[in-house]
């Protein structure tokens, strides 16, 4: 009998402690499994034996860089993560935390995943936690709608806009010691110059400059997208910049593809479908469109959903004077495929479509996406400024979907004009009806998301699409071709316009996600298609260390 309870008490300790340290009776540690599941690891690798050996040093250097940038967006989107990872004690929870930078589900409209957190504040950390919309609005500061500037109090309790190269001082430059160190061994003089610029910016808080020496970096094997650039995480007022770094190397073979769409920019603008007014701006054309292969990706482009093309700058004087670059990240962008959209369009797409879903069409989708960030109208024809600062926080939710519809209504006429021929055009309606369900899982609470969301329902209104007793929607080629050239309209004159309450009614309305839409994809969800993709990155996996 002794020895009978001697076991059992051997057996209960084991057991409390496997619990204990995330075993699989532990209710949190299956909750966190699951949640993982729904991304599917990639590794960011490519061969780089054909880089010069001062370039694969210069790309060891500029992880390091990364690694700075992707420190300080923890700060701007939560906070303290040493603090956070006290509290967290379960390695799953943990490991989900580091992919959304934070204790929030960024695929699942921001809700917190761990006990005792409250919804994520909508400006993110760039704001006193406390800050009232009529304090803000009340404070007579220039600088506090500056995309660089984090808003504190100071000791009287009073608000004060602080510059980012002061509040993170000594993270900015130490990141530039690294950016000049590398830029004393690149070999390309557009790469030396911009590594350069960058890192006196760091330190100056002034960016125009060193993005115009970005643009003329046209020959460099390597790129590196480094500071405070979009700004997404600050839904509260989209005024601030967060940070991040990717780190990329060029594929030449597919960028000397697409080399001659940049000289048409001019001529596709003219073909808009809006009155002269809404198309005035000419789109500058001192550009390039490039693929590349992503090696590394830090801070606010790392967190949640995976960037697969890049459209920069956002400057739009720098868009009109000489237009912008164009970055499509292959290697990230045939995962996405792969490994999640091939999966859903078997699912919803009418089977006699499927056939329509093809990389190709994926991938020039996503190009003219960013090639469409780039056109349209980027101030107000009705004298309130930039589109950006006229919609505010619809502003990127409105972007989004213009840089959808736009890109499939460039795509359609380069294909009336023969200037693309692989494919047919419904491959890309087809391809990108489906993607729509890929990046609506995402979550609405997105900017994308409610672009998502924006589109459908026009598509729907429009019977751009049928959805079928058997659970799959078909798309009709004519009504989706006439929903496209309508939608840019009604999007173009919105941005136009700048009429701020327009453009709340509308994302208010119908940025939302319809009951069957929901439905759709928990069927996707309980057929365990991943989400979105994590990466295994780093100098071991490079193949640098």
């Amino acid at each position: 009998m002794k020895t009978a309870g001697l076991i059992q008490m051997v057996i209960l300790v084991f057991a409390l402690s496997f619990t204990a340290c995330g075993g699989a009776q532990d209710p949190l540690t299956t909750d966190m499994k699951n949640k993982l599941a729904k991304f599917e690891e990639v590794s960011l690798y490519t061969d780089l034996s054909w880089l010069s050996e001062n370039e694969r040093e210069i790309i060891r250097i500029l992880i390091k860089a990364a690694d700075i940038m992707d420190d300080i967006f923890w700060q701007q989107s939560y906070g303290d993560k040493d603090a956070l990872f006290e509290i967290i004690q379960n390695k799953y929870a943990r490991k989900y935390a580091d992919i959304h930078y934070g204790p929030w589900d960024r695929l699942d409209g921001n809700a917190p995943f761990i006990e005792g957190f409250g919804a994520k504040p909508a400006g993110a950390n760039f704001y006193p936690a406390d800050m009232t919309i009529e304090e803000f609005e009340a404070w007579n500061e220039p600088l506090k709608t500056s995309l660089y500037t984090l808003i504190r109090r100071d000791q009287n309790g009073q608000l004060l806009a602080i510059p980012y190269s002061e509040a993170y001082r000594e993270q900015h430059e130490e990141a530039a010691r690294f950016m000049r160190k590398a830029a004393d061994l690149a070999e390309d003089a557009g790469l030396k110059n911009y590594l350069e610029m960058r890192a006196e910016a760091l330190l100056s808080n002034e960016y125009q400059a060193s993005d115009y020496a970005w643009m003329t970096m046209k020959e460099s094997n390597i790129d590196f997208i480094v500071g405070p650039i979009e700004n997404y995480e600050d839904r509260l007022y989209g005024y601030k910049a967060a940070h991040e770094a990717f780190i990329l190397v060029k594929d030449l073979e597919w960028s000397a593809q697409l080399e001659k769409f940049n000289d048409m920019l001019p001529w596709l603008q003219l073909q808009l479908p809006v009155p002269a007014d809404y198309k005035a701006e000419e789109p500058g054309t001192d550009a390039d469109i490039n693929v590349y292969y992503a090696l590394y990706y830090a801070g606010d482009c790392n967190a949640g959903a995976k960037t697969i093309a890049i459209n920069l700058p956002n400057d739009p004087e720098i868009h009109l004077s000489v237009g912008s670059r164009k970055l499509q990240l292959k290697n990230s962008m045939e995962a996405k495929f792969d490994k999640i959209l091939v999966p859903i369009a078997q699912m919803l797409i009418d089977e006699s479509q499927l056939h329509h879903i093809t990389f190709d069409a994926f991938f020039e989708n996503t190009t003219f996406h960013e090639v469409s960030h780039g056109m349209g109208v980027k101030n107000t024809i009705t004298g309130k400024g930039p589109v950006r600062e006229a919609l505010r926080e619809y502003y990127s939710a409105i972007e989004e979907a213009k840089a959808d519809i736009m890109g499939l209504y460039l795509i359609t006429k380069l294909y009336e004009m023969g200037e693309i021929s692989s494919g047919e055009i419904m491959d890309n309606y087809v391809t990108y009806f489906a993607g729509i369900f890929r990046s609506s899982r995402f979550g609405a609470a997105s900017a994308h998301g409610k672009a998502n969301m924006l589109t459908m329902k026009y598509f729907a209104d429009q019977n751009a699409f049928v959805y079928q007793q058997n659970g799959t929607y078909k798309v009709n080629f004519n009504e989706m071709r006439s929903a496209i050239t309508s939608l840019l309209e009604r999007i173009l004159i919105v941005q136009g316009d700048g009429d701020y309450e327009v453009a709340r009614q509308w994302v208010e309305a119908d940025g939302v996600m319809t009951t069957q839409l929901g439905i759709d994809l928990q069927r996707v969800n309980g057929a365990g298609i991943p989400v979105d993709i994590v990466f295994n990155q780093g100098l071991s996996v490079l193949g640098l260390d």
